[in-house]
């Protein structure tokens, strides 16, 4: 195969894999704290952190660029912390693909922390484990399955990102052209070959991921 089929495939493996890392963690934390806590506005909070599964791509690309872009906070102090913006970079395709794919983590380790009995992490602290320990040796090993599941989902959606991406790291080959975008290119130019071989590893990759996922629920 050639680096046109396998360069955006590296690169689309390489970006999920880094957002759902970050995804993973952060997911895990804000789904804990959220998942049997009330306040007011929690509802609101939820509603936008669920945002990114029913925006069309474009509309995440461009909030993106208004966030990170020139003449924002965001992106002045980036430019300030490393000298160069983040638009159109492969960073800009993480942050791309960490949008769309967070809602997804966020939602399943919720679910996996309410479904955690309290009574249990109760008795563990009686026996004088500390909120650290329980966390890690009691509520994250009772939710696995859950979490596990978010990562999975997370990571394949990373890997299909394409509209977002597009719009806030660009089509640069090499740099920012992942599979999704490669595909779209290679349509374009008539290379079906590369488009069908590009289909077929991210359906064969995708199939996989969530047949893991039905297997864990299992």
């Amino acid at each position: 195969m050639s680096t046109e089929f396998w360069t955006p495939l590296k690169l689309s493996i390489e970006t999920a894999f880094v957002a759902g890392i970050i995804v993973l963690v952060v997911g895990i934390l804000l789904g804990k704290w959220m998942a049997k806590r009330q306040f007011k506005g929690k509802l609101l909070f939820e509603t936008v952190l669920l945002l990114p599964l029913v925006l069309p791509p474009t509309v995440v690309g461009f909030l993106l660029i208004i966030l990170f872009g020139k003449n924002s906070f965001a992106g002045d102090f980036i430019v300030w912390l490393f000298h160069a913006p983040i638009m159109f970079t492969w960073w800009a395709a993480v942050i791309a693909s960490i949008v769309v794919a967070f809602p997804l983590m966020y939602q399943s380790t919720k679910t996996g922390f309410e479904g955690v009995d309290e009574d249990i992490e109760n008795a563990a602290r009686i026996d004088g484990a500390k909120e650290w320990q329980v966390f890690f040796f009691i509520s994250i090993p009772l939710a696995s399955k859950a979490i596990i599941s978010g990562a999975i989902l997370s990571f394949t959606r990373a890997l299909g990102e394409f509209g977002a991406t597009l719009m806030f790291a660009g089509n640069l080959p090499g740099k920012t052209q992942t599979a999704p975008l490669a595909i779209y290119m290679a349509i374009d130019s008539g290379n079906m070959t590369l488009a069908w071989s590009l289909v077929i590893s991210m359906i064969a990759i995708s199939f996989i991921m969530l047949l893991l996922v039905h297997l864990i629920k299992m």
